[in-house]
């Protein structure tokens, strides 16, 4: 038989006894050593313990099948492994192996998945590119000489280039959807709590969230049955009921009953031509499935991306204080005097990004300019978050495209931090008011690179989003594309 493809079709197979765990694994372990050389997707491959994992799994007794049993899944390299080394993609943790798993990680492996590897990033998870990884920049399969996005730029360019049917990443402000856009991936930001942050390496813990990318909803939704629930090592883990996800989009044919809200206000400017064009085009279909469109106003939007860069400097400097050369990780040697040992410790661990966030976030923290800067974002805020509650008493979700360009070509913003900072336009939001947020694929541009459309919707409601992505993504074939890493068009 031909080797399944999707988290579902390989959890059926191996279970029905159609393929082992093992075959899958050195399948995908395969595609990995063939593809990856030019995208850098991967930051470590741990090829002898995923296939003594499948091997185990296919070793157990027959009973009721563990909800991933063989998939094949990567992991974005700021998620703590035990065994594996965690570096964020940074110098400063370079070699550091964790002696613990993430809760996600306990969590897949209980559910029968199989860890193959972990991905590039940008450092630390800042950065809207993948360019910032001390480890080199990932491409993306779609055109090598294009960025995938960022954050977690490793995980989309390994669903994307069909190397794992699923793979986990972070999203403090957008990271997992930008990428998952400019890839043509499915990429979900689950409600703020939903998922255990124990064992992420922190950025910015009010908005750091884990999710799943995947080519379908239906896997995404898979994945969060497994990753969902509450956490006693995580304060901020959500106590609220688990549905089941993946049963909830059974069924689902059309969007009778469902109020999509469309905020036409942000996309007066800075949107491409293309990435507006397919956006109408998905609103439509929506209206087609049976949607009522409705036009919502967020007001206070425009300063979601000053308010996001205070906030996530403000905690990205506390965070980031306990990488010091001292327990672990990366030491600068023969230091004369401890402060010496500090600065040149991170002088040198520490990439250019992560350097600028944290003096920023240091400075509008400081005394005189804490109250102006820190206290105000936070309060700008709470008009986000209220902006989006008035929002909803109208609409279910709402709708808007996921990046306002497709892939930018690498190199093209990183002299311009500003302009890097609004690729997440459309993306900080849910993080800032803790919203479930999907994004699904909804066309190519003229030059053939893949556009995203994403879905907001209430706290807690991630059935919803789900919901909705997945109809849209059964209606349209957008989904179906995929590029080719190993021969990419060029550009």
């Amino acid at each position: 038989m031909d080797m399944p493809s999707q988290a579902r079709e390989i959890r059926d197979a191996v279970a029905n006894r159609q393929v082992s765990a093992v075959e899958v694994c050195r399948a995908a372990l395969d595609r990995i050593a063939a593809l990856d050389p030019p995208l850098n997707a991967f930051r470590a491959v741990a090829a002898e313990r995923a296939l003594e994992r499948a091997a185990e799994l296919d070793a157990r007794s027959s009973g009721s099948p563990l909800p991933l049993l063989g998939v094949p899944v990567a992991l974005k390299d700021n998620m703590c492994t035990r065994g594996i080394a965690t570096t964020a993609s940074s110098r400063i943790l370079e070699g550091y192996t964790p002696p613990y798993d993430a809760t996600v990680v306990e969590r897949l492996e209980a559910a029968g998945a199989v860890i193959v590897g972990k991905t590039n990033c940008d450092e630390f998870a800042m950065g809207s590119s993948t360019e910032n990884s001390a480890f080199g920049p990932t491409r993306n399969p779609w055109a090598l000489d294009r960025t995938p996005g960022g954050s977690s730029g490793g995980s989309a360019a390994a669903v994307a280039a069909r190397m794992v049917p699923l793979a986990l990443g972070s999203d403090t402000g957008g990271s997992i959807r930008q990428p998952a856009a400019l890839c043509g991936v499915v990429g979900f930001k689950p409600s703020y709590g939903r998922v255990s942050r124990y064992g992420l390496i922190a950025f910015a813990s009010s908005l750091d969230q884990i999710g799943p990318f995947a080519t379908t909803v239906t896997d995404a939704a898979l994945a969060m049955d497994v990753l969902s629930g509450h956490d006693a090592r995580d304060s901020t883990s959500s106590s609220a009921p688990v549905p089941g996800f993946a049963a909830a989009l059974e069924g689902a044919t059309d969007l009778r009953g469902v109020r999509v809200g469309v905020p036409r206000h942000l996309f007066s400017e800075g949107v491409d031509d293309d990435v507006m064009a397919a956006f109408g085009a998905a609103i439509e279909v929506t209206r087609e499935r049976g949607a009522e469109i409705v036009d919502v106003r967020l007001t206070h939007s425009p300063q979601a991306i000053p308010v996001y860069y205070v906030i996530a400097t403000a905690e990205a400097s506390s965070n980031l204080a306990r990488y010091d050369g001292v327990r672990y990780g990366y030491r600068m040697t023969d230091p004369h005097t401890l402060g010496e040992m500090y600065e040149r410790t991170r002088g040198a661990g520490f990439g250019r990004e992560v350097k600028r966030r944290i003096i920023l976030g240091t400075y509008v923290l400081s005394a005189g300019y804490y109250d102006a800067y820190y206290r105000k974002a936070q309060q700008v805020r709470t008009l986000i978050r209220r902006d989006y509650e008035r929002a909803f008493a109208a609409v279910d979700v709402i709708a808007m495209p996921t990046s306002p360009t497709a892939a930018f070509a690498l190199g093209e913003r990183t002299e311009d931090p500003v302009q890097m900072y609004l690729s997440d336009v459309f993306t900080v939001g849910a993080n800032l008011a803790g919203l479930p947020a999907i994004t699904v694929p909804c066309g190519l541009t003229r030059g053939r690179l893949p556009i995203g459309l994403q879905f907001t919707g209430r706290p807690m409601e991630d059935v919803t989003v789900l919901r909705v992505g997945d109809v849209y993504q059964r209606a349209t074939t957008w989904s179906q594309l995929a590029p080719n890493p190993a021969q990419p068009a060029s550009r």
